[in-house]
């Protein structure tokens, strides 16, 4: 019961945090068989929320046991379907035994349910595929082994592709691969059970890197993002704005930079050049990058702007509305992260649970006094408290169309007063889009 609470009020949250959750070929996730589910490991809790969220059957997943260390800690998370492990450097924890939580696993694989791991074991905001734990295979071979190989045990690959991942309403694509048969590796295992291990995570690296944008280096990493922010557009045919469109980038432009280190390697140094005189120039015009695709036609400029402008004023009162009900909680938790933690790998999962928690309860505040103030019936309450994150929404939606407006009226004073300037970024742009 409690499990299923948290799934629904846990969904709830990323649903709003993250603008678009997009799950490809979701249909290759097993609905009644013994799973082990793999992913790579970005975002912490995050990513075993968002597994969660997107499997239909409830999940189990494995956690580091340090935080397991009281008893009450100890009866919620196993609630939750946690199960302890002492992890290598971080000492033992107190009632956490590594072998009853291996023999845990098992269990839950023979009566036929879902288990998550990471088999990266540590969790870094990084698109790099580190070394994998071989403790999965393990337990899906020491799993299939204890049942005489009858056990029916299958592998999923989950690769969790964020945009932004700590950033407010963006992107994720959960990419689900295909699964592998633990049965498959058990002879080798049988025989020799560190070569069958090692054979079957050799496999997994291979199957989730498949799935992710996987650079090599963090260097390379930054650079493929930052081609990405100057390419990405929503007026080009392939750039609609949408979780898909943003990850295949991504990965073109890692396709195109592998190319280019086995036939081309000094191109890698001209495309850094092309970057920074883009964002150089960028800086200095302080224009969307975007605005570059779309054709510059005067008369249909001010025209939408002036739609525009009719829109802003009427919206002007509602955002008021959404900005006094939401400023405080939205700042609050802004301001409270980066006290609360400095790995930006718990900025999202942070900013979820505590807007779980500051929002409803400074709604019922707004509620309990303006209701009292204005001697509110109870119909009238319930309307009013759906009103204020409704209103949040909208705030943040309208302060982002303000800003686009902004980017927009600059574009046309450039066009109309510097145009050499602007075709001269938009001619390096179409260089380095060139590339890719």
């Amino acid at each position: 019961m409690l499990y299923r609470f948290i799934k629904l009020l846990v969904g709830l949250g990323i649903r709003l945090y993250y603008r678009e959750i997009k799950v490809k070929n979701k249909k290759n996730i097993p609905l009644d068989e013994p799973l082990i589910i793999i992913a790579n490991h970005p975002n912490t809790l995050m990513d075993a929320w968002m597994i969660g969220h997107i499997c239909p059957r409830p999940i189990h997943f494995m956690a580091k046991g340090t935080l397991f260390n009281s008893k009450i800690k100890m009866k919620i998370l196993s609630s939750l379907n946690m199960i302890p492990i002492n992890r290598m450097g971080e000492g033992k924890t107190e009632g956490v035994s590594n072998q009853d939580s291996f023999q845990a696993c098992y269990d839950i694989l023979q009566e036929g349910k879902t288990l998550v791991i990471f088999p990266e074991g540590s969790s870094y905001q990084e698109r790099l595929m580190r070394d994998l734990k071989s403790g999965t295979a393990r337990i899906a071979l020491e799993a299939e082994k204890q049942n005489n190989g009858q056990l029916g045990v299958k592998v999923l690959p989950m690769g969790l592709n964020y945009t932004q991942a700590e950033k407010f309403r963006s992107r994720v694509l959960v990419d689900v691969g295909e699964t592998l048969a633990t049965t498959d590796f058990l002879p080798e295992y049988m025989g020799n059970s560190g070569k069958g291990v090692r054979k079957m995570t050799e496999q997994f690296r291979i199957r989730l890197e498949q799935l992710l944008v996987n650079s090599n280096t963090k260097e390379e990493q930054e650079l493929i993002d930052r081609i990405a922010d100057i390419l990405q557009s929503r007026y080009t045919k392939e750039g609609a704005e949408n979780a898909n469109s943003e990850i295949d980038l991504l990965k073109r432009i890692r396709n195109r930079m592998d190319d280019f280190k086995v036939t081309e390697a000094w191109k890698i140094e001209e495309v850094r050049h092309v970057v920074d005189a883009i964002e150089w120039e960028n800086d200095k015009l302080k224009i969307q990058t975007d605005f570059l695709d779309r054709r510059f036609r005067s008369t249909m400029f001010f025209r939408q702007l002036f739609f525009s402008i009719i829109f802003v004023l009427i919206g002007v009162p509602f955002f008021i509305f959404g900005m006094i009900h939401n400023a405080i909680q939205f700042y609050f938790i802004d301001f409270l992260i980066p006290k609360l933690t400095k790995d930006i790998e718990y900025y999202a999962p942070l900013a979820v649970l505590l807007g779980l928690v500051l929002y409803p309860l400074f709604f019922g505040l707004f509620t309990h006094f303006v209701g009292n103030a204005f001697d509110l019936m109870f119909w009238q309450k319930v309307i009013y408290f759906v009103m204020m994150p409704l209103g949040g929404l909208f705030a943040y939606f309208f302060h982002r169309y303000l800003r686009h407006i902004g980017y927009k009226w600059k574009y046309i004073f450039l066009m109309i007063r510097q145009k050499e300037v602007v075709l001269s970024l938009k001619a390096k742009r179409e260089k380095l889009r060139a590339y890719f």
